[in-house]
């Protein structure tokens, strides 16, 4: 049998995740090599890894995350508002399967972005795409798609993605479009696909914020019907570093 012919054979059918195991495997002495059926369970399971290594980082890098953020590395504790538990319960990614949504508030600098985009580096690791849009850049992305033509196509790729991420919601004014195309996202995403917002405004005051009363009641409905709501208190944590 020519191993040689064999390990090129894997990596133009793309197999590289089962080229690098069996590559490892004829480096051994003969004798420490692994049975026939141990062998093929090795290659498949470091194929499996290879790609879901892949799929990761294709995920992260196609999500623009503003931080590379884990979420062992957000500070969990009752004086913030965040408890241990409440983390590990987002991180398990079951939100994104229910379609629930997560509403983040508290004050500048209290690391708001920063636990969101953890909790996006996880869903990307768990296998659920996730697109981030700071509100000025997704205003700057709705204005864009309009000019061009490809607003429906922008909308379906919104509606399809498992994980939506706003930073700093209520910033900046809403125009009747924004408002409007707000309203479609949430109507599109009710239930199907998990929505991460963050704002320095408590919830309250998102009503006021966005301006127009029919709209509101409608965006605040689907988006606070069913919601982790996580208010973060604190020193900002730039001016501690």
């Amino acid at each position: 049998m020519n191993t040689q012919s064999t390990l090129e054979q894997l990596r133009q059918l793309k197999l590289f995740g089962m080229a690098g195991s069996y590559q490892a495997v004829l480096e051994q002495p003969l004798h420490q090599q692994p049975e026939p059926h141990l062998l093929l369970g090795m290659l498949t399971e470091a194929e499996l890894q290879h790609r879901q290594m892949a799929r990761t980082e294709l995920y992260l890098r196609l999500s623009k995350l503003r931080y590379q953020a884990l979420p062992e590395q957000v500070n969990c504790s009752p004086e913030r508002g965040l408890l241990k538990e409440q983390l590990i319960q987002l991180c398990d990614g079951l939100f994104i399967h229910k379609g629930d949504n997560v509403l983040i508030t508290g004050a500048t600098g209290c690391g708001k972005s920063f636990l969101a985009c953890a909790l996006g580096r996880k869903a990307c690791m768990l296998g659920f795409r996730t697109v981030y849009y700071s509100m000025n850049r997704f205003l700057e992305a709705l204005g864009a798609a309009r000019l061009d033509g490809s607003y429906l196509k922008w909308l379906n790729m919104i509606a399809k993605t498992p994980l939506l991420i706003l930073d700093d919601f209520g910033l900046k004014p809403l125009d009747p479009d924004s408002r409007l195309t707000l309203l479609q996202i949430m109507e599109d995403r009710y239930r199907n696909g998990a929505t991460i917002i963050t704002s320095q405004l408590p919830v309250n005051k998102w009503y006021d914020y966005i301006n127009e009363p029919t709209l509101a009641d409608a965006i605040l409905d689907r988006l606070t019907a069913h919601a982790h709501k996580i208010e973060l208190k604190g020193e900002s944590l730039r001016k501690i570093k």
